[in-house]
């Protein structure tokens, strides 16, 4: 059991990665998605066929019917409830976007190079330079380049206000650490590398143990004055409410879960979680929004396939035409927009579902398109297009291939459903 588990866990170290371990290990299951019984044969036929004449057709019945539809399965979008959280300490404030900082290190998946970190530092530059908010937000974790990513954050920072930068970062729940004094030490280490405070310290992803210890780990980190507010990352429903509690009790606020939303992987949307997580007042910070980048329109039958692990993704994917036609859907989208692109388009569905998303840039062309998407919003009407363009799309990722421990075996709390 330990040896198996410790596998899973370093599979899962990195959130991106999960696609491409869960089509090395792909789902028995097809899931089903509520929306698709709202759709007429007609419907059918025009979301899925690459005619622009009949997906046309298409965007103008939803137009004029979507307000006569049910609500589908993915919502639209949650309003905030902060009352709860309003008296417990721990509360942040965060911009609408972030950038995510995986690539910042990582050689295996993204084959981080530092002969590269200049182009990093400029991209750096340019997030907090160009942002639209009070602050600029950078996620990261210990486990990013062994820490590689923190390094270079902290000294990326140095010439700046840091009031007006906020850094997130994550503890690695391994299966060897199993005290909260881990917790502790972990975060002693990330703010030596950063070199500067840490705004928000989370759980990188659940253990198959020792969870209750990691959040009384989070607690004395936040009372000791080491971070400004604490989350968690990849918590499914009963976790994260769980979880909450035990902070409640000292004081505390659960701030943030920070779970894989993308329109190639809504299911937080469909299960309860993102419910659950406004029922709390908790923040849902999206990572992987552009779906390791296929979501930016880039992967398509005339394009070269990604290099390293994606390539299997991208295979499946073009293994039905449902993955083009959502792309060729999310390019009308973006064409009801100046200057928007499908990148753009994939950010403001997560913004629509009431989500902070943290796309990844390594380039400033990058980041320049992720800024651009807070320049517009969608009409609910194209997210409904969206939505119902996306659920045709049963290639990617399914939440029972996602190799995080499922279920705490001392407690048997459930720690993960999406």
């Amino acid at each position: 059991m330990h040896a198996f588990l410790s596998v899973t866990f370093f599979l899962g170290l990195h959130h991106g990665a999960l696609a491409f371990v869960s089509h090395l290990n792909p789902a028995s299951f097809t899931t089903k998605f509520v929306t698709t019984r709202f759709l007429s044969e007609r419907e059918n036929h025009a979301i899925q066929t690459n005619s622009d004449t009949s997906r046309r057709q298409f965007f103008e019945r939803v137009k004029h019917s979507a307000a006569t539809i049910p609500a589908l399965a993915t919502g639209f979008s949650f309003p905030a409830s902060n009352a709860r959280a309003a008296s417990l300490g721990g509360a942040v404030d965060l911009p609408p976007m972030g950038l995510g900082a995986w690539a910042w290190g990582d050689s295996l998946f993204w084959g981080y190079d530092k002969k590269n970190d200049e182009e990093l530092r400029q991209v750096f530059d340019y997030a907090i330079q160009n942002s639209k908010s009070k602050t600029t937000l950078l996620d990261t974790a210990e486990l990013y380049g062994l820490g590689r990513s923190e390094s270079l954050i902290g000294g990326f920072s140095k010439p700046y206000d840091q009031s007006k930068i906020q850094v997130a970062t994550k503890f690695a729940a391994l299966p060897f650490r199993t005290k909260s004094q881990d917790v502790v030490k972990a975060c002693e280490a990330s703010l030596k590398r950063l070199g500067r405070p840490i705004d928000l310290y989370q759980i990188h992803f659940p253990n198959g143990w020792s969870n209750e210890e990691y959040w009384d780990g989070l607690a004395t980190a936040y009372e000791k004055g080491l971070v400004k507010a604490v989350g968690v990352s990849n918590y499914g429903v009963d976790a994260v409410r769980a979880c909450h509690t035990a902070l409640e009790k000292r004081g505390i606020q659960l701030a943030t879960n920070q779970i894989q939303l993308s329109l190639l992987y809504p299911y937080p949307l469909q299960n309860g979680l993102m419910q659950a997580c406004d029922d709390l007042g908790i923040k849902v910070l999206s990572y992987s929004p552009l779906a390791l980048g296929f979501l930016t329109g880039k992967y398509t039958k005339e394009s070269d396939p990604p290099k390293g692990p994606r390539k299997s993704v991208y295979t499946s994917l073009l293994s039905t035409p449902d993955y083009e036609n959502l792309l060729a859907t999310m390019k009308d989208v973006a064409a009801g927009h100046p200057n928007a692109n499908t990148a753009q388009v994939a950010l403001n569905w997560t913004r629509a579902k009431n989500s902070i998303p943290i796309p990844g840039a390594r380039s400033v062309n990058q980041i320049q398109s992720n800024y651009g998407a807070l320049d517009w919003n969608l009409s609910p009407e194209e997210v409904t297009i969206l939505d119902l363009a996306a659920a045709k799309v049963q290639t990617f990722t399914k939440p029972s291939a996602v190799p995080f421990a499922k279920k705490d075996i001392n407690t048997g709390l459930v720690m993960f459903d999406s």
